[in-house]
């Protein structure tokens, strides 16, 4: 099976961006900003050219777009965040994740998320189910307006949109938090530990929640842009819940 073998794949770049976020994390990361006054650090610029790299040797046809450095143009996309919670993992908090999924024509099919600090690694296949550790794993079934359900957001000042208020609203339903990463916060909905996570990301924001959508959905949940409609993840989207 085709899947298989990019999920095979997935799993390898996953282990390989665990050995260099380790690494970095223990050492000097060179955290820097970028012109958006986005933060980065020698892990990530590492972990995506290497990817690039596999991609160009494995499947050549394909493409990559990462959120540091993206290669070629094909209907097959490889769309990774190689560090998502780079703020946190610059600053030695162990909160940050590494994610990968490959689009098919603008819908994920493939997606690992690969926790190096508690060396879990989720992943799903389309149609197959979503996994921790080879494990199933499925959403819970608490009602959102039960004050034990957990919520996430991530909010910043150039958001396109503001969530302020419907947070505000929302928080009278729900527990919110901010993990700092919002994959990681996506995971915990497909295990069960959240009930619902909110992020209003649009340019470029595609390696956010790309791997999120498959392995959420096979798990049970939905992901649907800010307004509740599908949308592509080869491209830039309109925010995620």
């Amino acid at each position: 099976m085709i899947e298989q073998e990019y999920l095979n794949f997935a799993k390898e770049m996953a282990t390989k961006a665990r050995e260099i976020m380790i690494k970095y994390f223990k050492e000097d990361n060179g955290a820097s900003y970028k012109l958006d006054q986005t933060i980065v650090t020698k892990a990530d610029q590492a972990i995506n050219s290497y990817l690039i790299a596999k991609v160009k040797e494995k499947f050549p046809s394909h493409s990559v777009d990462g959120e540091e450095e993206q290669y070629g143009t094909s209907d097959y996309v490889w769309v990774c965040d190689p560090i998502d919670g780079t703020a946190m993992y610059a600053r030695h908090i162990p909160v940050a994740v590494f994610s990968l999924a490959l689009v098919i024509n603008g819908t994920p099919t493939v997606g690992v998320v690969y926790d190096p600090f508690t060396e879990n690694l989720y992943s799903a296949i389309k149609g197959k189910g979503a996994y921790k550790n080879d494990e199933k794993i499925n959403v819970n079934d608490i009602e959102l307006n039960d004050m034990r359900s957990v919520s996430n957001f991530d909010m910043w000042p150039e958001s396109e949109y503001n969530i302020y208020d419907v947070i505000k609203k929302l928080s009278q339903k729900t527990y919110f938090v901010g993990l700092g990463s919002v994959i990681r916060a996506c995971m915990c909905v497909a295990n069960g530990d959240f009930n619902l996570a909110i992020f209003p990301g649009t340019k470029h924001k595609n390696c956010d929640i790309a791997a999120a959508k498959v392995i959420v959905e096979e798990a049970g949940g939905k992901v649907t842009d800010l307004f509740g409609n599908e949308q592509r993840y080869d491209e830039d989207i309109n925010g995620a819940k």
